[in-house]
């Protein structure tokens, strides 16, 4: 074990935090194309904020974005992102990059683990013949393969990569065991050792879609208990008393996993000639939460005898969950190009967002916090995210205004909000 020189490939939020545990066991080079990341890196900072710039000082890690730092490692862990196209398509573009980068340096006795989620049979199927052709070698003769699935829940303090159980599988029984060994050195919370690679590639990829899918319910009764009059998060509170009931909250699905994995899985089980569809109704109705929110502040706007087209609407919080910096597949930008289609004119503000992504991502800018202090002057205030940064918001006094002030995850009591889901 002491001779395994590794190379994480993609140092996002969950390369990065893997390279750094793994550094304080192994020789380990953290790979990325984005220049300005590694240089951002070496400068100890990780704007994703998942590791502490004092954390990057003591680090043994290397970082760099040049091919030739990576052919001594003989391990090589692939953790780039694994989206969807704008047709809800698994985009494998980036993993394949990856793949044939390792196959160039791909040597005898090499192994080559993906952590990014995919469908079952994607590492072997879609990834390996890569890896033969580009390297001129043979599978499980000459390199090995494994997967082991991130688990890492952005901006999660408590559940960090060392205390998570990890999923670990490999190409060969020989090889399985020596990735699960390599894993234990670093996972304090034990791993589990998959009979196969594709049955690890399931779990991942169902964790997400059994959580999309609860979203989705709970979405749905939202829309229900609206139309009702009734409060969502008063009754889920209710129902929660009973031992074995679960506990999920509405809200708006998006990140990189949640919002994105269920697709994977669809997209396999159509090639073989199932169509599912409790899956993808449960997408339907968390892909269309961001239009309803917006059309029901839009009704809150017109209710408090305001003009729609024209009026000012502030948004708090863009990234796609709280006390975290990830706009990435965000859904409150779907909020945002809706109530553009009203002719609405909104403003941003969320004190976690990089300026520079959001205008990089989105073309948009942001505002600065002095909006805070002057809420009454919107025709209506949407808190998006509940970012611990929103807890001592001065949203008391809009009651008695004629500013829509709707709490979309319901962090006020809900006498102080003109609406939620």
């Amino acid at each position: 074990m002491k001779n395994n020189h590794l190379c994480i490939i993609g140092l996002g939020y969950v390369g990065l935090p893997l390279g750094v545990e793994f550094a304080k066991k192994y020789e380990v080079v953290g790979f990325d194309i984005n220049s300005q990341r590694i240089k951002e890196l070496r400068n100890h900072h990780d704007k994703t904020l998942e590791i502490s710039d004092e954390e990057l000082k003591k680090t043994s890690m290397i970082f760099t974005s040049s091919v030739e730092d990576i052919r001594k490692c003989n391990v090589f862990i692939i953790t780039v992102p694994t989206p969807v196209t704008q047709n809800k398509q698994p985009d494998l573009g980036p993993i394949k990059s990856a793949t044939r980068l390792v196959g160039s340096v791909l040597k005898k006795d090499d192994i080559v683990i993906y952590e990014s989620t995919v469908y079952p049979g994607c590492t072997e199927e879609d990834c390996v013949p890569i890896l033969e052709e580009v390297s001129k070698l043979k599978f499980n003769r000459d390199f090995f393969c494994g997967y082991s699935p991130e688990r890492i829940n952005p901006g999660d303090k408590t559940h960090k990569v060392t205390s998570i159980v990890k999923i670990t599988s490999g190409s060969t029984p020989a090889a399985a065991e020596k990735i699960n060994k390599l894993y234990s050195t670093i996972i304090t919370a034990g791993t589990y050792l998959a009979p196969s690679i594709k049955v690890a590639e399931a779990a991942k990829v169902i964790e997400n879609t059994q959580r999309d899918i609860n979203i989705a319910f709970v979405n749905e009764l939202s829309l229900i208990f609206n139309k009702l009059g009734l409060d969502t998060k008063e009754i889920l509170k209710a129902a929660s008393t009973k031992w074995n009931f679960l506990n999920f909250t509405p809200g708006l699905v998006g990140g990189h996993c949640i919002g994105v994995d269920p697709y994977y899985l669809t997209y396999k089980a159509e090639s073989i000639g199932y169509h599912p569809q409790v899956i993808l109704s449960g997408r339907r109705i968390n892909d269309g939460m961001g239009s309803y929110v917006a059309n029901q502040v839009i009704k809150l706007i017109i209710k408090k005898g305001h003009q729609v087209q024209g009026s000012k609407i502030l948004i708090l919080g863009l990234t796609f969950k709280e006390n975290c910096p990830d706009i990435r597949n965000s859904k409150v930008f779907d909020i945002v190009e809706e109530l553009k289609e009203f002719g609405c004119h909104v403003e941003l503000f969320d004190p976690w967002v990089d300026t520079q992504d959001l205008m990089e991502e989105h073309k948009m800018e942001m505002t600065n916090k002095d909006c805070l202090k002057n809420l009454k002057s919107y025709e209506a205030v949407i808190l998006a995210v509940s970012h611990g940064n929103f807890q001592d918001l001065d949203i008391h006094h809009l009651k008695s205004t004629k500013t829509v002030f709707y709490d979309l995850k319901g962090m006020f009591e809900a006498e102080k909000s003109d609406g939620r889901l």
